[in-house]
């Protein structure tokens, strides 16, 4: 599963929005969002999957942390996007004055 289908279901991006502040374990997270530790766990390894996350073993616990790369692969392809409509904008905001300056005249 892509990184952007993996962050598509509500539950994941809520697990990977906890997860900014830090690394967390399956337990922690399922009782901080609400969800079961199998429903937890099941989201977790789809992520891990997809590559958004890293796991460390400790002990009989799991922790989870964000791996940077794929954010910074989305941040990438976003720039381009940005880009295009900061253009569009500033075209926008000429038009406008253009406009703005016929009625004055």
């Amino acid at each position: 599963m892509s990184c952007k289908c993996a962050l598509a279901e509500p539950n994941r991006l809520d697990i990977v929005e906890l997860l900014r502040d830090g690394p967390l374990t399956v337990g922690e997270i399922a009782n901080r969002l609400g969800l079961r530790q199998p429903q937890a766990s099941k989201h977790l390894k789809i992520l891990s999957d997809s590559g958004i996350l890293e796991t460390k073993a400790d002990g009989n616990r799991r922790i989870y942390r964000l791996r940077p790369e794929p954010f910074q692969a989305m941040d990438a392809w976003l720039k381009s996007f940005r880009q295009v409509m900061e253009d569009r904008f500033d075209r926008l905001e000429d038009y406008l004055r253009e406009l703005q300056n016929e009625e004055q005249s």
